[in-house]
C-alpha cells in the first residue's frame, strides 16, 4: 500500500505541473511520465491475462479507453481514469484486509509446541506428534494445543478466540477442553483424546479458510454476468463509433470521445469487487461472533430460512441431568446418601447428577454387591442393608406398588430393605437463552418453530410448552427424526434449518436445506456434517447468524442496484454528448469505492 500512495504522489504532482507548463514538448512528456507511472501495473495485469486467454476484463477496458483518451489528446482525463482507480484499489484493498482480519487472528491460534508428559519428564513437542493418550501439560497463559480431557488440575480458561465470548469458564478433573482456549490461572494436565488434524481448532481453521470457495448464486451471477458483459461492451462501443463516423460522416473526434466514454463507465469493477466482498465480510464477521459459516451459499439460504426445527437434548436443554426435588419418608440427608452410594459406581448422567447432589465424599467400602437390573435401575447393599434406585417396575419387582406419575421430570424410586424411602426426580435443564432464542426468531419472521426429540411426550411437550414452540414430536429414534425432518421439507416451500448437537442428528443436519450444529463440545459428525457451526452452543447465536444473512444479503443487493443505475444514468447521458470522461471516472471508480465502503458495513458490530 506504501507503494500505492507514493506512485499516486508522484503522478499527481507530474499531472498539476504538466497543465502548468506552456512549453509542449515538455508538457506531452509530463503527461506521458504520469500515465506510465500510474498505470504500468495495470498493463502488466491485462497482458499476462491475455496470455491466460483471458481477453475481456475490467483493466482491459480501462486501458482501452485511457489509451485512446490519450491518442485524442484528452491527457488529465486518461491520467485522471488511472489516479482514481489506483485509489480505489487503496480502498478496496483496505476493505479486504478489514474483512480478513477476524480469519487472520484465528491463524495465530494455532500453538507451535505441546509440553508432553513422559513419566516425571516434561517434553516439548510439535502438536503434530502427540497422540491420543498422551498427558500434555499446559501452563497458566499458554493456549491449549489439542482437544483433551483435564485429568487434573482446575483453572479458568478463556474460550472467546472460539466463541466470541469474554467470560472465563472453569475447567475442573474430567472436563473436556478444546484446542485454542487459553489457560488462564492454574496447571492443567491433559490427556489428549484427538490428533491435531482432527482437533477442534484445525477444523475451525480449515473450514473459514475453505469458506470462500463455496459461492453464493449472487455471486456466481456476478462472475457469470462480467464474462458476458464486458465483451458485449466493446461491440457496442465500436458500434457507437462506427455507425455516427462511417455510415453518418459525422465527427470522429466527438464519437470517438463518446465511445471511450463509454467503455469507461461499462467497467464492471463495482459489481466484480464488492459483492463477493459484502459475502466475506458477512463470513468474517459472523467467525468473530463463535459462529462459522462454511460458505457463501449457505449465508445466502440462511437469510431466505423460514422453518427452523431443533433437536431438545444439548440444542435447547443443557444436556445435563440436576436434581430438581427429593421427597423422603424419612430423612432427605439419608436418603440422598443412600441414593449417592449406590450410584457411585455409574457414570450413567442420572447417577452423576445425584451425586453431585449429595456432594461429599463417599466411602466405597462400605457398599457390596453392586447389580445393575438392565431397563430397570441398580441396587447395592450399604452397611448390611440392601438399597433399590430405579423406575416403576423395579419396586413392583421387590413388592412395592407405585402410583403413575404425570411429569416431565426422570423419578427414580428409593427402597431400603424392599420398604419404600421416598424418590428423587431429575431432569435436564434449559439453556438460559433458549426462550429468548425462540421470540427474537419469531420476531425475525421465521415462520414456524418445531422440535424433534426422542424424550418420552410428558417430557418433550413441556419443554416445548415452557419455550413456545408451535410443534413437538416426541419419543423418535434417530431413524424417525429422519424421517420426520423429510416429511416438514417436503410440505415446506421455504428453506428449513436443522439445529443439532449429537451423533444421532448428524444425518437430520445433512437432509436440511441448511444444517446447523452446536460446535462447542457436540459430535463430531454433526459438525462436519453441517453448513453453520455455533462454537458457543447458544441458541440465541441463530438468531444473530441470521440477521447478519440478511444483512449481507441486503448489502450485495444494494451494491448491484447502486452500481447498474448510476451507470445507466451516465451512459445515457455520455450518449447524448453530456456526459464526459470525468463523470465516466464517478460511474466508475467513485461507484466501486461507494459500494467497497457499503460492503464493510457486515463488519459492524
Amino acid at each position: 500500500m506504501k507503494k500505492d500512495i507514493v506512485k499516486i504522489t508522484i503522478s499527481s504532482i507530474l499531472l498539476i505541473i504538466a497543465n502548468f507548463t506552456t512549453l509542449e514538448w515538455l508538457r506531452i512528456g509530463l503527461f506521458f511520465i504520469s500515465y506510465l507511472i500510474i498505470s504500468y501495473k495495470v498493463f502488466f495485469e491485462v497482458i499476462k491475462n491475455i496470455k491466460k486467454e483471458e481477453f475481456f476484463s475490467e483493466k482491459f477496458l480501462m486501458s482501452i479507453s485511457t489509451i485512446g483518451a490519450f491518442a485524442i489528446e484528452k491527457y488529465s482525463e486518461a491520467i485522471a481514469v488511472m489516479l482514481f482507480f489506483q485509489i480505489g484499489e487503496m480502498f478496496e484493498e483496505y476493505a479486504e484486509e478489514k474483512s480478513k482480519k477476524s480469519i487472520k487472528n484465528l491463524m495465530d491460534l494455532k500453538p507451535d509446541m505441546a509440553n508432553v508428559k513422559i513419566g516425571a519428564e516434561i517434553v516439548s513437542k510439535s502438536p503434530e506428534d502427540v497422540k491420543i493418550g498422551d498427558i500434555i501439560l499446559v501452563k497458566p497463559g499458554e493456549r491449549v494445543p489439542l482437544d483433551g480431557i483435564v485429568i487434573n488440575g482446575e483453572a479458568l480458561i478463556d474460550t472467546s478466540a472460539l466463541t466470541g465470548e469474554p467470560m472465563p469458564r472453569a475447567v475442573k478433573f474430567n472436563s473436556e477442553i478444546l484446542s485454542g482456549v487459553i489457560n488462564k490461572n492454574g496447571l492443567l494436565e491433559i490427556k489428549v483424546t484427538k490428533e491435531l488434524q482432527e482437533s477442534t481448532l484445525s477444523k475451525i481453521l480449515d473450514l473459514v479458510e475453505n469458506a470462500g470457495e463455496k459461492k453464493a448464486h449472487t455471486e456466481k451471477f456476478i462472475t457469470k454476468f462480467a464474462k458476458i458483459y464486458t465483451p458485449t461492451v466493446i461491440i457496442l462501443a465500436i458500434f457507437m463509433l462506427a455507425v455516427p463516423t462511417l455510415i453518418f460522416k459525422q465527427d470522429f473526434n466527438i464519437w470517438i470521445y463518446k465511445a471511450l466514454t463509454f467503455l469507461q463507465v461499462s467497467c464492471p469493477c463495482a459489481l466484480v469487487i464488492s459483492v463477493p466482498l459484502s459475502f466475506f465480510g458477512g463470513i468474517g464477521g459472523a467467525s468473530r461472533k463463535g459462529i462459522l459459516i462454511k460458505g457463501s451459499n449457505y449465508l445466502e439460504l440462511l437469510s431466505k430460512t423460514d422453518t427452523i426445527v431443533f433437536d431438545k437434548t444439548g440444542t435447547l436443554t443443557k444436556g445435563n441431568f440436576k436434581v430438581q426435588t427429593i421427597e423422603a419418608v424419612d430423612s432427605e440427608e439419608e436418603l440422598l446418601k443412600v441414593a449417592a452410594s449406590v450410584e457411585s459406581f455409574s457414570n450413567h448422567p442420572i447417577a452423576i447428577s445425584i451425586i453431585e447432589r449429595y456432594g461429599k465424599e463417599i466411602d466405597k467400602a462400605d457398599i457390596s454387591e453392586y447389580e445393575e437390573i438392565s431397563g430397570n435401575g441398580v441396587t447395592a447393599t450399604i452397611k448390611g442393608k440392601r438399597a433399590y434406585l430405579g423406575n416403576k417396575k423395579l419396586m413392583s419387582k421387590i413388592g412395592i406398588s407405585i402410583k403413575e406419575e404425570n411429569t416431565a421430570s426422570t423419578v427414580v424410586y428409593v427402597a431400603i430393605d424392599e420398604k419404600y424411602a421416598g424418590k428423587i426426580e431429575i431432569a435436564d435443564e434449559i439453556k438460559e437463552d433458549s426462550k429468548l432464542a425462540i421470540q427474537t426468531l419469531k420476531k425475525q419472521g421465521i415462520k414456524q418453530t418445531v422440535m424433534l426429540t426422542g424424550d418420552r411426550t410428558a417430557t418433550g411437550e413441556e419443554v416445548a410448552k415452557k419455550l413456545n414452540i408451535d410443534k413437538v414430536y416426541t419419543e423418535l429414534l434417530p431413524v424417525d427424526k429422519v424421517e420426520k425432518m423429510q416429511e416438514i421439507l417436503d410440505r415446506n416451500k421455504g428453506n428449513v434449518a436443522f439445529v443439532g448437537d449429537g451423533l444421532n442428528d448428524a444425518p437430520v443436519i445433512a437432509i436440511a436445506d441448511i444444517g446447523i450444529a452446536m460446535g462447542g463440545y457436540g459430535a463430531d459428525a454433526s459438525i462436519e456434517a453441517a453448513d453453520v457451526v455455533i462454537m458457543t452452543d447458544e441458541p440465541s447465536k441463530l438468531c444473530e447468524a441470521i440477521r447478519l444473512a440478511r444483512k449481507t444479503i441486503k448489502i450485495s443487493k444494494e451494491n448491484i442496484v447502486f452500481a447498474i443505475g448510476v451507470k445507466i444514468i451516465v451512459l445515457v447521458l455520455g450518449f447524448l454528448g453530456i456526459a464526459t470522461m470525468w463523470e465516466a471516472v464517478f460511474a466508475d471508480i467513485g461507484v466501486t469505492v461507494l459500494a467497497t465502503l457499503n460492503s464493510m458495513r457486515t463488519l459492524k458490530k
